[in-house]
């Protein structure tokens, strides 16, 4: 029975992470197409200043981070990190319990 619970626990857990990384891809495509289309404005009616470098470094510096929240790049406060920290506070909880007992 508990393996049946721990299954589904881990099917659920894997199943967010395939929505985020959806979710990241559908945003990288929609950061390329944007790029693209203000790229080719700025160039067709004013190419002496390259002004959509502007938004394509604002938002590619949030695609960046949403990638290295997605895929776990981060070495500080990824998804492993909150992990061992929510098992690190319920065990403090289970002894905080045990001692008033």
């Amino acid at each position: 029975m508990e393996t049946k619970d721990n299954d589904a626990l881990v099917y659920r857990k894997v199943q967010k992470q395939v929505k985020q990384i959806k979710f990241f891809y559908l945003h990288l495509m929609a950061y390329c197409t944007v790029i693209v289309l203000l790229m080719t404005i700025n160039l067709i009616t004013y190419s002496y200043y390259l002004w959509f470098l502007w938004p394509a470094l604002g938002w590619g510096i949030s695609i960046a981070l949403h990638a290295v929240s997605v895929f776990n790049v981060s070495p500080f406060l990824g998804r492993d990190w909150e992990d061992r920290k929510i098992e690190e506070l319920m065990e403090i909880e289970k002894e905080r319990d045990s001692k008033w007992m």
